[in-house]
């Protein structure tokens, strides 16, 4: 990787203020629901611990809209992340001020402090010189191991980097390094499987992708923009009509070019979007005029499977059913089963639903990597390069 990280930088007995993402779902009564993003920034927060660093840990959480929201506080994450290190870790009440600077000042090596939600303060989003020059005076060096966030222009993440010595941390150098490769030197074949509701929302890595990958397997909601395309009635199923040409015309170059495009051969329907609802399973010829697709049917997971095997390298973004609903959630779950049982294959998923789906059915621990980053992922396999990652050091 061309980019400077943590492991380039004198970090002993240096005040070092980490960019992490801790934007995690909370419950009503304010316990941690999913520290996937907590447990991701750990190798870096230790291995800082490990070579006597003073510990500045900073985050946003939620939508505040720069004003202190007390449902929104970080509480709770400090306490996950204490229980996953098995330290104590330092909760401030404020991310910047007297109170701030005299307890960082007062932070002995190898010592923890996590500041209050960022986006209490407008500077935040805003990127504002005062504010990041504000939360760069509390480091020495800047750590940005908050790949969720690189898409982003904020201070925190951008501003900060004009005050202080910039790298990345080992969970951004994991991400730039492995969605590098996706794109660089992809092994073949390489597929990928695209879910989600919208076409829209793929339309720029799909693009990115047609001169990269062998096939493209598309479920989710919007494979029912692409089956109408091809002339099937879809009932109630989400279609977004004006993509509709787009999807023509990227079956058109697909054949151009000689990538598979496969589609289902069946769908789960039902008459609405319940648990409740009464489901079957139909051939896609066989769509109710007044049902909804909600999931890839049993025998396009096998279909699936079969391309799947013969894959080297798999990028995945999008559920391919409603997973949310249990009964709704056999397709992803099957495919990432599947997917979890190859050797020799690099499968890499990102999206904020794909990786919950993953983790949902566990099936995250068989992947060689999910991506912490959901706009971040997507942007990067656009070929967007990210303002985060900008404006750190070169190598």
């Amino acid at each position: 990787m061309s980019k400077k990280t943590v492991k380039d930088v004198e970090v002993a007995h240096k005040r070092v203020l980490v960019r992490v993402d801790f934007n995690v779902p909370l419950s009503p009564d304010g316990k941690v629901l999913d520290n996937f993003r907590i447990k991701a920034a750990i190798p870096t927060i230790q291995y800082l611990i490990q070579h006597e660093a003073k510990v500045i840990l900073m985050s946003h959480l939620g939508r505040p809209k720069g004003k202190v929201v007390e449902s929104l506080r970080l509480d709770p994450v400090a306490k996950e992340l204490s229980d996953i290190l098995g330290m104590p870790v330092k909760k401030l009440n404020d991310c910047i001020g007297e109170e701030v600077k005299n307890a960082v000042n007062s932070m002995k090596d190898g010592e923890i402090v996590l500041l209050e939600n960022l986006r209490f303060h407008k500077g935040e989003k805003e990127n504002d010189p005062e504010f990041a020059k504000e939360l760069a005076s509390l480091g020495d060096v800047y750590v940005d191991d908050a790949f969720a966030t690189a898409h982003r222009v904020a201070a925190s993440t951008v501003g900060v980097a004009s005050y202080l010595p910039a790298v990345a941390g080992l969970l951004m150098e994991k991400e730039i390094e492995t969605l590098t490769r996706i794109l660089t030197a992809p092994e073949h074949p390489f597929i990928a499987i695209l879910g989600g509701a919208k076409v829209s929302d793929k339309i720029g890595v799909i693009q990115n992708l047609m001169d990269k990958v062998d096939e493209f397997l598309i479920g989710g909601g919007m494979c029912f923009t692409f089956l109408k395309a091809k002339g099937y009635k879809i009932g109630y199923s989400l279609c977004e009509d004006e993509k509709i040409p787009f999807a023509k015309e990227l079956m058109e170059e697909a054949k151009k070019r000689n990538i598979k495009v496969v589609l289902p051969t069946d769908v789960l329907v039902v008459p609405e979007v319940k648990e409740e609802a009464s489901s079957k399973v139909v051939d896609i010829e066989e769509i109710p005029h007044n049902e909804i697709g909600v999931d890839i049917g049993p025998k396009t997971v096998e279909y699936f499977k079969k391309e799947i095997a013969k894959a080297k390298m798999i990028v995945w973004n999008g559920p391919l059913g409603v997973f949310e609903i249990e009964k709704f959630a056999k397709g992803t779950y099957g495919i990432a089963e599947f997917i979890g049982t190859l050797e020799g294959v690099t499968a890499v998923a990102g999206g904020g639903e794909t990786a919950a789906a993953l983790r949902k059915f566990g099936a995250d621990k068989k992947i060689t990597h999910v991506s912490t980053g959901g706009g971040a992922f997507l942007k990067f396999l656009e070929g967007h390069s990210l303002p985060a990652i900008d404006v750190l050091e070169e190598k």
